[in-house]
Parts: structure tokens; sequence; C-alpha cells
């Protein structure tokens, strides 16, 4: 940073402090002049930490002085995330009000208010004022993924400053400070080690890899060239056991976890479907209710009546024909979805993402934590002597039995399964303490695998006296033991690690209490082994023992995994035969992500694997292309997440993304739905998600697909009965005028016959129960528009049922052509039946109402009655009479208005009926061919 960048980036007190700083001959000047003796995290893990130190400008023993340390803060700012001033929340809440829908509304409420229609113009705004107020809330309540990522640096930190260890807050660090890590701290800042003991760090939050990493303070040089990070202790990340010193390289947004935060500010969460679709709906309610005044006010002008008249009926039957209610059902509807998926434990952070699930059609899934347990497990050994055994129970516990396969000798069985176990507990640093493993996840694994054979009391047997612990470069680790209370002679050496390394340092292998000589055919038969385990997608580890490292006797392996969780299989089987995608994406190598890919029934043969290397040579382009047809995608980094879900969305998928570390935050907000662990997730991840699985079961995911395509539909039915409904009201009193015949209804019955379109039981529509069939449909195709064609042959066929039933009654009412109580009371009734028939039809667009149940909507039913016997009461309740200008109806009027109304409903069930056998008649053939 240059001194006017300074001047420009703080105050008139620091800049003037920069200035001064920039006069010195030291640091800052070297600064000023030399850009690059900022160092990225990278360059540092390939520089030696003397290096480090010398263009950082520090003593490693001693570390900064404070007032150094004081300007490189002014500099180089706190070491936190900051964050945009975020809008007002009166000018979020103005900003609700943009949706085309909510302005159409407005605008019918302003037209009420003119026409002198108050009691319009209030229930309008009533509904405006409540769908704007739960979106804002949920909105407000959800923005909260960037400030989670400030959790990830520790309040305070060990530093030295001046030659003394200080603690203080973590966000006064500075590159150069020199941090002393120690068993349980959170890494406050990119760290280049210097001094590391037995050190190992949990980075599953920010890797996805559920082993700690084992770090070391020298430069390693990988394969293909490029330099190991392993020298590096990343910001956020948790020191698991050992201890470490380290200098500060980079803090705030300019470490590996800033990274993932610029990212995440850049990304903006994709609009929903549901409301696109409601968009659409807007704009073409807009476009009929202009159509309406135009074509009311031309047939006007032709018929020779005056012009305001005329604009003043179009005007009104295009408010009526708007279906206020609609906003509220679509919220209420939603909101009723996030209450049954909490009851499923799902809890769902915002309303639209419900009915947004319905519409995937592909899940990238995470592995470790989202399709395992995140619990290593030893599951099977093998013993030197060609003894094998399954061991029982997942998780870390000792529920669980050792199983011996071939007990053709089960007391030799039982020794060398005995001697392998003895070498894994011994060879381990795992603690377990009020039942909680304290260590390793895979050490834990071997000494619950102990327990489960009644191994106790191993550690008692011996007095640990030297540890060469575990490293990359050895892949192996060492103990040397002493019989307790024995000599020297009893000095023994365990050994654990990778078959490859240990296999052939040993000279003997242990056969039926015998030690007989390794020869390189019995090597290759031991190492095939362990190759023929790992394929199974097992971690396989080699154990040996002996009196020196230079007769070291092989024993046997085992074999560990972190099991599937249970039901996910299924689960996924479901998934892909509904037609959705489910995809692995993990920072696993090949090997175990193609092996737990097999496990969860995913296609490995004909789907492709692809790592993150792979898709970083591929143009956006060709990534596109080739996104499609790849199954697992393994090694893969936050930013090769991003660019999977990009390259999906762009091929038209609407994609969920489940996740559980900070490393998955990124893709979890880009995609269409982010799917956050609950139990093992990190806070940035829930916040940046959509949805949060309480119990982490990949199983909730199908439960709540099946919700989102049960809530569209419903939202649909509501649509097609207001649509119907409102066209034959509008059509009725528009043919009245056009004909010239005097209005059917008064002003009281619309205003009666608007609340039944807007209450109750169109209401009651939106709490349909969800049909179990819709999760084995195809993801809904969100380029289809809420109206579809079939929807708008339902509503036409239904209202004119209703226009036609209508008018007969009340042509065959009005004899005299004096409209009069009973004319209208005929014709209001058969109008208000002819909704309560044309409501039960809509329950279903497909299915009979008998066969989704008569009585599986409670609420309907209760709407229905309720309204019926309103229907009743304006009827036969004097005062109700002298209101709605109403009169008695004998009980053969009511038997033929419920006849002549029932045609509705019993028209829409042979539809129905047509439609399901001509659908199973095409399927015919193609079940014939298979």
């Amino acid at each position: 940073m240059r001194y006017t960048d300074c001047c420009h980036a703080v105050s008139a007190t620091v800049a003037a402090a920069a200035e001064k700083l920039c006069c010195r001959a030291d640091f800052v000047t070297e600064k000023s002049e030399n850009e690059d003796m900022w160092l990225r995290t990278s360059d540092a893990s390939s520089l030696s930490a003397d290096d480090v130190a010398a263009k950082l400008k520090v003593d490693k023993s001693v570390g900064l002085g404070w007032k150094e340390a004081d300007l490189r803060r002014q500099l180089i700012g706190f070491n936190e995330f900051s964050f945009k001033e975020g809008d007002p929340p009166w000018k979020k809440y103005i900003e609700q009000f943009k949706n085309p829908l909510i302005l159409l509304l407005l605008a019918s409420a302003v037209v009420s208010v003119c026409m002198k229609q108050y009691d319009d113009a209030i229930s309008i705004t009533v509904a405006i004022v409540i769908v704007v107020t739960v979106a804002f809330i949920q909105e407000y309540r959800s923005e909260k993924s960037l400030e989670e990522l400030n959790k990830l640096v520790p309040p305070t930190c060990h530093c030295m400053r001046e030659g003394q260890l200080e603690m203080f807050l973590a966000k006064n660090l500075v590159p150069g400070d020199v941090v002393h890590l120690n068993v349980g701290d959170r890494v406050p800042a990119d760290l280049r080690l210097f001094e590391a003991n037995d050190l190992a760090i949990d980075e599953s939050s920010f890797t996805g890899e559920t082993e700690p990493s084992i770090k070391d303070i020298n430069v390693v040089l990988k394969p293909n060239g490029h330099t190991s990070m392993r020298n590096i202790a990343f910001m956020g990340t948790l020191v698991r056991c050992g201890n470490a010193k380290g200098i500060v390289v980079n803090t705030g947004e300019k470490s590996e976890f800033g990274e993932i935060f610029k990212m995440m500010q850049v990304e903006e969460a994709p609009k929903t479907p549901l409301q696109k679709s409601m968009d659409t709906l807007g704009a073409q309610l807009s476009f009929v209710s202009m159509c309406i005044i135009g074509v009311i006010v031309v047939l006007g002008w032709i018929q020779g009546r005056p012009i305001m008249e005329m604009f003043t009926i179009g005007v009104s039957l295009a408010v009526a024909a708007i279906p206020e209610g609609l906003p509220i059902v679509v919220t209420v509807t939603l909101a009723l979805g996030v209450l049954r998926m909490a009851r499923r434990k799902a809890i769902i952070k915002k309303l639209p993402t419900v009915e947004t699930l319905g519409c995937v059609s592909v899940v990238c899934s995470d592995k470790t934590g989202t399709i395992t347990k995140n619990e290593m497990t030893a599951t099977c050994i093998v013993t030197s002597d060609g003894h094998y055994a399954d061991i029982t129970g997942t998780g870390y516990n000792n529920r669980g039995e050792v199983h011996i396969l071939n007990p053709n000798d089960i007391e030799v069985a039982r020794e060398s399964i005995g001697t392998l176990l003895e070498v894994a507990v011994a060879c381990n640093n795992a603690v377990v303490s009020n039942d909680k493993l304290l260590g390793q996840p895979t050490e834990g694994a071997l000494l619950f695998a102990a327990m489960k054979f009644q191994l106790w009391d191993v550690n008692k047997k011996y007095d640990r006296l030297e540890e060469i612990p575990f490293s990359s470069e050895q892949k192996m680790m060492i103990v040397r033991c002493r019989r307790a209370g024995e000599g020297t002679k009893s000095d023994t050496y365990f050994v654990k690690g990778a078959p490859e390394m240990i296999i052939p340092t040993c000279t003997k292998y242990s056969y039926r209490k015998t030690e007989l000589s390794l020869d390189t055919s019995r090597t290759q038969e031991f190492l095939s082994e362990a190759v023929d385990i790992g394929r199974r997608g097992l971690r396989v580890i080699g154990f040996a023992k002996g009196s020196s490292l230079q007769e070291l006797m092989f024993v046997g392996l085992i074999g560990i995994c972190d099991p599937p969780r249970p039901f996910v299989r299924e689960a996924i089987q479901t998934l892909v035969q509904s037609g959705v995608k489910v995809k692995l994406v993990t920072g696993d190598a090949q090997e175990t992500a193609v092996a737990i890919a097999s496990m969860v029934g995913l296609d490995t043969i004909h789907g492709q694997c692809l790592s993150g290397d792979q898709i970083e040579k591929l143009t956006e382009h060709h990534l596109e292309q080739t996104v499609n047809n790849v199954t697992v995608f393994y090694r893969v980094t936050p930013r090769h997440k991003l660019n999977i879900v990009k390259a999906l969305q762009a091929n038209g998928h609407i994609v969920g993304m489940t996740g559980d570390g900070v490393n998955d935050a990124v893709a979890l907000k880009k995609s269409n739905i982010g799917i956050a662990m609950g139990k093992n997730g990190t806070d940035v991840c829930k916040e940046a998600a959509d949805m949060i699985l309480i119990d982490d079961d990949f199983q909730t995911i199908l439960s709540a697909i099946e919700e989102g395509k049960g809530i569209f539909y419903n939202i649909r039915n509501f649509v097609q009965f207001q649509l119907s409904t409102s066209i034959a009201a509008m059509s009725l009193i528009a043919l009245a005028t056009v004909m010239g015949i005097p209005n059917p209804l008064n002003a009281m019955q619309i205003l009666w016959i608007n609340i039944i379109m807007d209450g109750p039981p169109a209401q009651s529509l939106g709490v349909e129960p969800v049909d179990h069939d819709v999760v084995r449909q195809k993801p809904r195709n969100v380029k289809e528009p809420m109206i579809t064609r079939q929807l708008i042959f339902n509503v036409l066929s239904s209202a004119l049922i209703i226009i036609a039933g209508t008018l007969w009654i009340f042509r065959r009412e009005l004899n005299d052509k004096v409209v009069t109580k009973r004319d209208t009371t005929m014709t209001f009734t058969c109008f208000v039946f002819f909704d309560m028939f044309n409501a039960l039809s809509c329950r279903s667009q497909t299915k009979s109402v008998f066969k989704i149940g008569l009585f599986s909507n409670r609420p309907f039913l209760l709407a229905v009655g309720l309204s019926v016997l309103g229907q009743l009461a304006v009827i036969y309740i004097p005062f109700l009479q002298s209101i709605f200008q109403t009169e008695f109806l004998s009980g053969t009027d009511i038997l033929i208005l419920a006849s002549i109304t029932s045609t509705v409903f019993i028209l829409s069930e042979i539809r129905k009926l047509i439609e399901n056998q001509l659908t199973r008649s095409r399927k015919r053939p193609c079940m014939s061919l298979v």
C-alpha cells in the first residue's frame, strides 16, 4: 500500500503516523519501495522460516515491538473481516413492494378507492401489508452469513511481543507477529510454522478431510513440483494435538479464509423458481386486466353507452379478476411447509426455499459428514497368518463385536487377533474420557476395536519410552515400550502405518505363534491383500512389532471406514429414479471417493470422475459440457465447488448443494438450495445455507423435495380455483352488461362471493396434505409458467360450466323481466354452491377426490361447511335477509341448486379419469418393451 493510498484510507491522525513511518529507513521504507515484502500464504510455504522472518523484519525469539505492531496495524488493518454496510431496514422494507404482483395489487387498491369500493381497498391493503412484512422479516433474519466468518478468529491468542509472551485480542495481530499454539487453540491467522512438536491440526472445516493434518516446519515439494502447505497453519483451523510456534504471514481478508470471504461477497443467491413464477403471473394478470378494460370499453362504445360508464365497469371487473388472496395463500402455504419441515428435522430459513426444493434437478453432496457419518470405524481385520474377522458397530463407542470368519482353530485365531490389536493400542495416542474421544479419529477407531475384543489394559502392561510421530514422509508411527516392572530386555517396538511402508521393512511375519521369514512372494501377497481392502473404500493400516527396528515382525492389517449414513443409499436411489442427479463432491482421494460413491449406489461405471486439478485446466465452456456426465468430483477446493455449481446452473439445472464446512459456504450460497448439516456443520456453513438438516441425515433431503413439490401443486390448485371463480363472476357481470339484462347479483352478494373466493375455502386448498407420489415425479421445469395450457383449459372449462349454470337459473327465474328477491337469491345461492363444488374439484388437478381421500383435508371440509352454513344463514335469518336482499328458499330449491352446481365437480372427475386412462395407455407400450 503506497502513502497516497494510506491517506485516502485512514483518518488524518493515522495518515500523519503513516507519513512519519515512511520516513524511517527500516520496515515501512522498504514496504513503500518494495511492495513484495508482504507475502501470500502460498509463497510463505515455499520459503524457509528464516527467510519469512527476514522478509517480515522480525526476530523469531523476540517478536515485534509494540510500536512496530501498532504501525503495521494502521497500514494493514485489524485481523478481522470488514462488511459492506447494508441498506437500512426501512429501505429493505420498501424494496419488498417492487414485486410485480404487489405493484398490481397496489394499483387495484388505488382504483378501488377512486371508485369508492372501500371494502375491496381495505382487503387488498391488508393482504399487501401481511405479505410484505413476512417477506421482510425472513430476509432480514437470514442475511448473516458473512458476519459469521468473524467467529473463526478467536477472541484471544498467545503472541510474543518484545521478548514476552502476551495474551491479547487476536484482531490485533499483524504480519510478523510470533504466535504460540497449544492443544485446543483455534489458529488466529495464517502462520508459517518454524517450530512444531507432534502438531496435528483439524482442517476438516477448511479442506473437508476427516483426518487431522500433520504439520511440519520444512519446505516440501509435491510430485508435481508445487510446494506442500504442510508448514502453514490456516486461520480458523483447530489444534488437535501438539504445540507449535509460527510467524503471522497474513491476517483477515488476506488469509486463505479471506479468499472464501471475498467469494461470498461477490456471489449473489439466485432468485427462486416460485418468485419467478409469481413475477410472471403478475405480468400475465396485468396484461389480462388491460385487455378486459379495452374490450369492455370498445363494446360499450359500439353500443353507444357513455365511455366513462363503460370504463368504470371495465376497471371494476379487472380489479375483481385480480386474486388478491394469492399472496396470502402463497405465504401461508410456504409458512406451513416450513413448520412441517421443522417437524421432519429440517430448518428452512427462507419461505420460498420450500417450494424451490421441488425443482431441484441436481444434488451435489459433500462426502464427509453428509453421505458418511464422519465417524471412523474399524470394520475388518486380516492377520498375518490368514485369519479374518469383521467388526460390528459404528461410531466412537465399544458397542459391537469382533466376529472371526474362519474359526477352524478359534484359539489360535483369537491369539493372532489379540496380538494385532495389542499393537494397535500400544502404538496409539487416543484417549477416551467420559465416553468422549480425545485424539485422532483413526486412532480412536483402533482403540474402540480393541475394546470390542475385550482388550482393556494394554497400556497398563507397558511403559512408553520413546515415540516417533507419524509424518507424511515416513507414513508410520513408532513407539518403544517396556513391560511394566521389567528390564531393558523386554523393550519392544510397536509400529503402525501405511502397509506399503511397513511390510517391506519387516523381516518376519507371525504365523500360528511362530515367526517365519518374510520373503518377496509373501510380501506381495500381503500388499495385494491391502489393495483389496482399499478397493472396498477402507483406509488400510498395517501393524508390526519387534525387538528392534531392524527385526520387525508383520502381524496384520486393519481396514477402517467412515461408514455411510443409514438409509442414504435408499434415499439416493429414490432421487435418481425421480430424475434428480446426485453427484459426490469431496476433497478426498479418488479411490476413497469412488468407493464411497459405489457403496451408496451412485453410478461409477458410466459416470466420469473429475479432479480439482482437471477442473482448473478446463475452460468454462468445456466444464459446462463435461459436468453433466460426471458422478464424482474429488480433490476439490471451494473455488472448484463454486465452478461446478455455476456450470450446472449454466446447463439449466436447479442445484442443491450440501456441506458442513467453511469450505462449502461459497458454493452453498451460490447454489439454488444450500443445505447445511446441523450437528457437524460450522456456523458459517449454516448461515450461508438455505436449509439446515438438524440430524445431518441425507434422507431428510428426500422429505424436503417431496414437501416442495407438494407445496407448488397446492399453490397451483388455489390459482385454478381463484381464476375460474373470478372469471365466472366477471363474465357473469360483463355478459349481463353486454346483453342489456339486469345485473343478476347486487353489491352485497358480490362482496360475499369475493369473501368466499379469497377466504377460508380458498385458503384451505393451500394446506392440502402432500401427495407422497409427487416425490417420484420428475423435478418441475422452472421454465414452465405457473399458468400452463392445461391449467387454462381447466380454468375455462370450470368457468364456462359455472357461467352457463348460473345464467340458466337466472333466466329461468326471470319470467316477468323484473328482478325480484327470489331471482337474486336463487342466482346468488347457485353461484356460491358452484364455488364450493369447484373448490372440491380443485383439490387435485390429476387425481380423483375419492382417491386422495374425501376427508383427508380437514381444514377444507371445515371451511366449506362453514361457508355453506353462512350461505344458509344469509337465506334464512331475517336480519341477514334484509342486508343481502334475499328470501326464504324451499328444500326443493336447495336440492335443485345442489344437483345443478355439482356438475362442475362431476365433469371435472370425468375429465381426470379420461386423462389418467390416456396417460396409462401411452405408457403401456414402453413397459411392454421393457
